[in-house]
């Protein structure tokens, strides 16, 4: 059996790690590398982190913060917000990523995902997917749709189409992301992650909603989801990765175990 991975999330803005409700309201509350530090001491699988005004500022990456992030941890790093071009993933990866997640530039350049499965591979590349939920149309047949810019764009572009095309065009895994759960923390959208997952061939990691270990659990067995991306729960010391990994292996859901 795979273990399934739980991902701390690190949205930074201006340098310092920050926390929104759809994506509004930010607040700063902490260091995001001390951060970084603490989750991956607490047994993390992977850490994600996103500069979530690079895009919508049109400024590069904070490659100084990336580069502190990854001095720090010793397990796999995402890296995303900003990345417009061939050369910024690179900057990224020298930086010490191992993967870089486009998000808003593939939607508007999406050979920006074949071009970096090329040079690095496809397991380099992840396809950020912002989602909202809206009316079934023959535009968004599947009643979910792609926002970009840090959820300040609506493009039209139905979520599944885009993620089977993203899939197409060499991307190795998707980080899909609710808008409408985002922060809530009342629960992952089980739906949406259940239709992506079924609909693609790479492993998709579930994002926005997590409040407790349940919701974890739902999303990773009902929703199919390969991977979890945990944020408020963890940040507000509700829960550590310990308590959210022992809940899981209690519901026989498999995760890496430190000890």
């Amino acid at each position: 059996m795979i273990s399934k991975r739980i991902i701390p999330c690190l949205d930074v803005r201006d340098g310092k790690l920050t926390k929104g409700i759809k994506f509004k309201g930010n607040v700063d509350i902490g260091d995001p590398v001390e951060a970084a530090r603490e989750y991956y001491e607490q047994g993390a699988d992977e850490i994600v982190f996103y500069d979530i005004t690079a895009s919508s500022d049109k400024r590069d990456i904070m490659i100084d913060v990336v580069r502190r992030v990854a001095e720090t941890i010793f397990i796999p790093f995402s890296v995303g917000g900003g990345i417009r071009n061939l050369e910024d993933m690179r900057k990224v990866i020298l930086a010490g990523a191992e993967k870089v997640s486009v998000n808003s530039a593939a939607v508007l350049k999406p050979g920006i995902i074949s071009q970096g499965a090329r040079a690095f591979g496809s397991q380099c590349v992840v396809l950020g997917m912002d989602v909202k939920k809206v009316e079934v149309s023959g535009q968004t047949p599947s009643g979910y749709e792609i926002v970009i810019e840090g959820g300040r764009k609506h493009t039209g572009i139905d979520a599944l189409w885009w993620a089977r095309e993203a899939e197409n065009l060499g991307a190795g895994e998707i980080c899909l992301n609710s808008i409408d759960a985002d922060g809530m923390q009342d629960g992952y959208e089980i739906n949406l992650t259940a239709l992506i997952s079924e609909n693609v061939h790479i492993p998709v990691i579930a994002s926005g909603g997590a409040g407790k270990p349940e919701h974890l659990a739902a999303v990773l067995t009902t929703g199919k989801a390969d991977a979890a991306l945990i944020a408020s729960m963890v940040h507000y010391r509700n829960y550590t990765i310990l308590q959210i990994k022992n809940y899981l292996s209690d519901q026989n859901i498999q995760t890496r175990m430190l000890w």
